[in-house]
């Protein structure tokens, strides 16, 4: 019977995710242990800003100051738990010296985020609400400023009620012709 992994949460120094799991990487392959830890994740999730009218993906992590490692429970064990709990940056493991594996439940809820980020395309980082004023800034309507009646996050548009000479006129626009106020 084959062991089942299981996901270890390593503290880290917020900001630092992206170097340490790069060092951590480099150290596995260097002591051959790539067969005993699977996954080294730092959990990110894609979300958009717009900015200047362009549509600008970011990714976010969902957990900073987090690293989440996949490794098997019985091979885990002292000198690899010291070599990765001492890469710099590294504050320490869940569980310190004995690292205290996930609850599958957890990780599933964190790996899901991550997928569901992965398939959905991307989240709007700052959503658009209803009632806020938004700035036209392409289309026959430039330069208006108008205040949002409906959002449709599907298909990325909005109703904004635009005042042209003194009455409120609505217009469909999507979320690149607008920009917030």
């Amino acid at each position: 019977m084959s062991e089942e992994t299981r996901w270890y949460s390593l503290r880290v120094i917020s900001g630092k995710e992206k170097k340490i799991k790069e060092y951590i990487e480099l150290e596995l392959q260097r002591k051959k242990w790539n067969d005993f830890v699977t996954q080294v994740l730092v959990p990110t999730e894609k979300v958009y800003k717009i900015r200047n009218g362009k549509k600008v993906i970011l990714e976010r992590n969902i957990l900073p100051g987090y690293i989440l490692i996949e490794a098997l429970p019985s091979k885990f064990t002292g000198e690899m738990i010291t070599t990765i709990a001492n890469v710099p940056n590294v504050i320490h493991f869940l569980g310190k010296s004995n690292p205290i594996p996930m609850r599958q439940s957890e990780a599933n809820r964190m790996l899901g985020k991550v997928d569901e980020s992965q398939e959905v395309g991307e989240s709007m980082l700052e959503p658009f609400i209803v009632g806020e004023t938004v700035k036209i800034i392409d289309g026959p309507f430039n330069d208006f400023v108008g205040e949002i009646k409906e959002v449709n996050e599907e298909k990325k548009k909005l109703k904004v009620i635009v005042k042209i000479f003194g009455r409120g006129t609505e217009v469909e626009l999507n979320f690149m012709q607008v920009e917030k106020q």
